[in-house]
């Protein structure tokens, strides 16, 4: 509890005990005027907003609800009712207070990933700066312990890295020389030295802050809804309640020739101010969507408004990008298949032996596959042939390693194969040693993704590649996605969102899931766009409308879990607030309300309304 909120239950606590005393000592008559010191104990700052807002203009808000409620009913002698509803509706303050603030903590929390310093050494040892004012390519020194202040390379030292305040998951990464780090994560166990790729300002951790914080600018239809509909209900209550309070009078004088009754009906318009405060809407439902964005930060789910929120929500459509989205986006070797006599391990070597000199992918995988050290001295006479492969000299032979084309061009029949992948063959001194097949390795969590957001009720699943059709036909089996299309270029991707968008129901929304780097033009075309965000990647945060922080595919199914808790939240709420509150309204009109339930039907709404909200928290 802050400073503020401790003020504020002080001053609950003596005005209820003032309260007590004068109900106990029974304080009537001249000593009915003792109420008012509770009175300004507990409803003096509500008073003055109420006293600046008319100064200001902005007349008709809760405090200016309160104080004309209040004070009318202290000209009327109420005083115990004055007390009351000042009392309670400061109860309900300090509740709601209570309840944003511990919304806010997921978002504080990833706050405090933010870094105070960055340790360059120099000559006289290691010295502190301000990560602002560390330039690009500069060198610095990460202790275990410490926040990792900018993105970079690691140069030196090898340790492990707690990513947790941005991907939501506990298991650490393990680093080490040439590895790339990004800010944000907490280094461990050893000491890093670490080659800045980025200012500060572009770093990942700036870029999640800003995320964050812009979040609220974007809001949804219902909190946009609620905006307008203060801006004009609360008003037209407060005319209403005049009327109540002047027009019957007037009534039953002019027309009736019958008593007045004054007191009656201003007592009647001061209870009706009561029961009208909006508060209950307006401040429960942005602290439900709060409280969403916040619970799916905590996951490592970066949601840029509310608005995208509410949109995830309704997604009945889901569309996935292939490479990097449901698989890892990289190379690897997936089989090996050895001529008989042949052993695996050494068709493996030669081929990576040969691959040595070359920088293509394929080549990078077979190196990485083969785990022995490779003797680079054992080969010469390199040759690489574009498209094909490449030949080379390895002890003495010569060793081709390539498609079926390459084959064919040196005379040598290949087998027959159906395999799903790139498939190299390799030769050596004219004779064939076998094949070994490389392909894109899906996530662990691709298959478990598309069956969670069939469980989530998402209605269609699709898949868009510019991959080989017998690869997309293959992924798209072992996934289990209702469509899949091959074969497309970045545009056609756009023409495919495009005709789905049209086919969906006017109420459904489309996501599309992509990896953020090279899918910007159908991210921004679906109704919400959801990218990998690689742990930081620039372009997935500056693209999309949400970003999984880990990669992780299987997030989409939370995080549309997530929307639909905080948006069922929302819709509880409203409804919840307008039925209570009409009812009590009529109820105050016709006399039958007294203060008391009008203090139920704003305090006690408010508070359960806000109780509600903060289930958005729950994991």
């Amino acid at each position: 509890m802050n400073k503020k909120q401790k003020k504020v239950l002080y001053r609950i606590i003596i005005a209820s005990v003032c309260m007590a005393m004068l109900l106990i000592g029974k304080a009537e008559g001249y000593l009915g005027l003792l109420y008012l010191i509770p009175y300004l104990v507990i409803g003096y700052d509500i008073l003055r907003k109420a006293f600046l807002g008319i100064i200001h203009g902005e007349v008709f808000d809760e405090n200016f609800l309160m104080a004309v409620a209040t004070v009318g009913a202290v000209l009327l002698g109420d005083y115990k009712e004055a007390v009351a509803v000042m009392l309670f509706y400061q109860v309900g303050e300090l509740f709601q207070s209570y309840a944003v603030g511990k919304s806010r903590k997921n978002i504080s929390e990833l706050m405090d990933i933010s870094p105070d310093y960055a340790n360059i050494e120099s000559v006289d040892g290691i010295t502190q700066v301000d990560p602002d004012e560390v330039e690009v390519g500069t060198v610095i020194v990460v202790l275990p312990g410490e926040k990792v202040p900018i993105d970079g390379v690691v140069l030196e030292g090898t340790s492990t890295l707690d990513t947790g305040a941005l991907t939501g998951e506990s298991l650490p990464r393990d680093v080490a020389v040439g590895d790339e780090i990004i800010s944000g994560c907490i280094n461990l166990t050893g000491l890093l030295k670490v080659k800045t790729t980025k200012e500060f300002g572009e770093s990942t951790v700036s870029k999640v802050l800003e995320l964050v914080e812009n979040s609220a600018m974007k809001k949804s239809k219902a909190e946009n809804f609620i905006t307008r509909f203060a801006r004009y209900y609360t008003p037209v209550v407060c005319y209403a309640a005049l009327a109540l309070a002047i027009l019957p009078p007037l009534f039953n004088l002019a027309v009736l020739s019958q008593p007045a009754d004054w007191g009656n009906w201003i007592t009647r318009g001061l209870t009706f101010l009561v029961i009208s405060c909006p508060c209950a809407l307006v401040i429960s439902i942005p602290l439900s969507f709060f409280g969403g964005i916040g619970g799916a930060s905590a996951r490592g789910i970066m949601v840029k408004g509310s608005v995208y929120l509410e949109t995830l929500a309704q997604s009945g459509y889901v569309v996935f990008d292939k490479t990097g989205t449901l698989t890892k986006g990289v190379f690897e070797l997936t089989a090996i298949h050895p001529a008989e006599g042949v052993a695996e391990d050494e068709l493996l070597k030669l081929a990576a032996l040969a691959e040595s000199y070359s920088t293509h992918p394929i080549s990078k995988s077979l190196k990485r596959a083969c785990k022995e050290e490779l003797e680079i001295s054992r080969v010469a006479d390199v040759r690489e042939i574009a498209g094909h492969g490449v030949t080379a000299t390895v002890d003495s032979r010569i060793v081709t390693v390539g498609n079926d084309k390459l084959m064919k061009e040196i005379g040598i029949s290949v087998p027959c194969y159906e395999v799903t992948g790139t498939v190299i063959h390799v030769a050596a001194d004219g004779i064939y040693l076998g094949y070994m097949v490389i392909g894109d390795v899906l996530k662990p969590t691709a298959k478990q993704a598309l069956a969670e957001l069939k469980c989530a009720g998402v209605k269609r699943t699709v898949m868009l590649t510019g991959d080989r059709e017998a690869v997309a036909s293959a992924v798209a089996a072992e996934l289990g996605v209702d469509e899949y299309h091959s074969e497309l270029l970045p545009g056609d991707k756009v023409d495919q969102v495009e005709r789905l968008l049209a086919q969906k129901g006017s109420r459904e929304k489309l996501a599309f899931v992509g990896d953020g780097i090279n899918d910007a033009p159908v991210l921004s075309r679906a109704d919400v766009g959801i990218a990998m965000g690689a742990m930081g990647s620039d372009a997935a945060i500056e693209a999309a409308d949400v970003v999984l922080m880990d990669d992780d595919p299987a997030k989409i199914a939370l995080a549309i879990k997530i929307a639909r808790k905080c948006l069922r939240i929302v819709r509880q709420n409203i409804w919840f607030a307008l039925g209570v509150k009409g009812a009590c309204l009529v109820l105050g009109a016709f006399g039958i309300a007294d203060m008391w339930l009008a203090i139920f039907a704003d305090v006690g709404v408010m508070v359960i309304a806000v109780a509600n909200a903060m289930r958005t928290l729950r994991r």
